[in-house]
């Protein structure tokens, strides 16, 4: 029996934008997606927040989580996450609390730390010139949930009686201990920092104290994961994720490319070590393959529960991939 019976499964998007395509295209494709893995039993749907990237058009995690809400009904849909350094947290209670009143039960609010974007582009958003650092990171979570609980001097209405699930999100140990102190959830970035993924959750795990969210410790982890009915398929649709990742550690971020213009790009033998030393932390494959890889992650790591982000060119590749992660979980795939 496979062991993703044995955890919830929920999705990262990004709302990616393909080579030959478009914004709209890509928030259609994303509605799509989130309407279909609802119908697979997956639990939630988190949109990231990204910014001056051509290829995401998920910049406004806020705007898309209305939208996706708006046309699900039982799918949990939240940020993967809102960067706290890019936004007032009063903002952002005012934002989430009204989902939350639009939505009752149905939102979560993931925060994370870092700006992720470029300094020029955070200081636009933040009409500030000052860096956000470490130390003010707790200071502007407090003040956050002070919005949510009506502790603080102004009313963020709607936000008060309003509060959706708080979780912390982190690539390194920093976020996790936080996230542990205060008692909150945790989800780790294994997607992109696999080396920091065992350190962190011992981390969060270690300073974990009881609070009125939880009793004891809950991690989810995110896993990019490329399956297809063959393995042959799986490594052609997959050969754009690393292009486009390798573009965007080279300073050319780009429109997401198509598996043909990946096949074609002439890599030097450094660039191969890069994206092969990439793709040794994701998970790609036919469902056996698929099955096996995830088995591990779930057993090394002793996640309690397993986010999936699969970026690939084609949206029908992209469905088909979590539809047979739910052949694999057990979950009946209807049309």
């Amino acid at each position: 029996m496979s062991r993703l019976r044995d955890v919830p499964l929920s999705v990262l998007d990004l709302a990616v934008i393909g080579s030959g395509s478009d914004a709209t295209a890509a928030l259609r494709n994303t509605t799509e997606l989130a309407q279909r893995v609802e119908h697979l039993g997956y639990q939630r749907f988190w949109l990231a927040e990204h910014h001056g990237m051509p290829g995401v058009a998920s910049s406004s995690p806020a705007v898309l989580i209305g939208h996706v809400a708006s046309a699900t009904s039982t799918l949990r849909v939240g940020s993967g996450g809102v960067m706290l350094p890019n936004h007032a947290p009063l903002v952002v209670a005012e934002q989430f609390g009204t989902l939350t009143a639009l939505h009752p039960g149905r939102i979560d609010l993931g925060i994370g730390r870092a700006p992720g974007t470029d300094q020029k582009t955070a200081r636009a958003l933040r009409r500030s010139s000052g860096v956000m650092s470490a130390e003010d990171f707790p200071q502007q979570l407090t003040e956050l949930m002070g919005y949510f609980e009506g502790t603080e001097d102004i009313s963020a209405v709607p936000a008060p009686g309003n509060r959706p699930p708080v979780w912390l999100l982190g690539s390194s140990g920093y976020s996790a201990q936080v996230a542990g102190i205060l008692g909150l959830p945790f989800a780790f970035a294994h997607h992109f920092s696999a080396e920091n993924t065992l350190p962190a959750l011992a981390l969060y795990r270690q300073n974990f104290k009881p609070s009125a969210v939880l009793s004891e410790p809950y991690a989810m982890i995110c896993a990019a994961v490329m399956a297809a009915d063959t393995m042959e398929h799986a490594r052609w649709i997959s050969g754009p994720a690393a292009l486009s990742f390798l573009r965007l550690r080279s300073g050319n971020p780009g429109l997401f490319p198509t598996p043909e213009e990946a096949a074609e790009y002439p890599y030097s033998d450094l660039e191969r070590m890069f994206i092969e030393d990439r793709a040794s932390s994701m998970v790609i494959g036919d469902p056996e393959t698929v099955d096996a890889g995830l088995a591990k992650l779930l057993d090394d790591t002793r996640a309690d529960e397993l986010m999936i982000t699969t970026m690939v060119h084609s949206n029908a590749d992209r469905i088909r991939s979590y539809e047979l992660i739910s052949e694999l979980a057990g979950h009946p795939v209807t049309v």
